[in-house]
């Protein structure tokens, strides 16, 4: 007698096919095309996690760039300068400070121009 598969079969497609949700035409209908649509998607979603870390970093020294250089700095001299003071502040807690507190960011970069010999 040979085997049919038929719930167990059913149970892999349809968990195949929950993973193709929101995908569009045969992406998300054809079985053979949802796989290799799934396949791909991994690998992007695997891929992009590092990605996403490097284009955060990026915007956060954008941003403090932005707020150093009105009050008088470059980014470059501004970290210097924070290794300088030995001030252990992330990117991430700067470019925070840069975009909402302005008065703690501005005393800091006061902090790390005195220690530079800007001020």
């Amino acid at each position: 007698m040979r085997t049919q598969r038929g719930a167990a079969r059913r149970r892999s497609k349809n968990r195949i096919f929950k993973r193709a949700k929101g995908f569009r035409g045969g992406r998300g209908r054809l079985l053979r095309t949802v796989k290799e649509t799934i396949v791909r998607a991994d690998c992007y979603a695997t891929r992009d996690r590092r990605v996403r870390k490097r284009e955060f970093r990026a915007l956060w020294i954008i941003r403090i760039n932005a707020a150093v250089r009105q009050l008088g700095l470059r980014y470059g001299e501004f970290v210097a300068g924070l290794k300088k003071a030995s001030i252990i502040l992330d990117r991430k807690t700067l470019a925070e400070m840069a975009v909402n507190d302005k008065d703690a960011f501005a005393k800091v970069v006061e902090t790390v121009k005195s220690v530079l010999g800007k001020a």
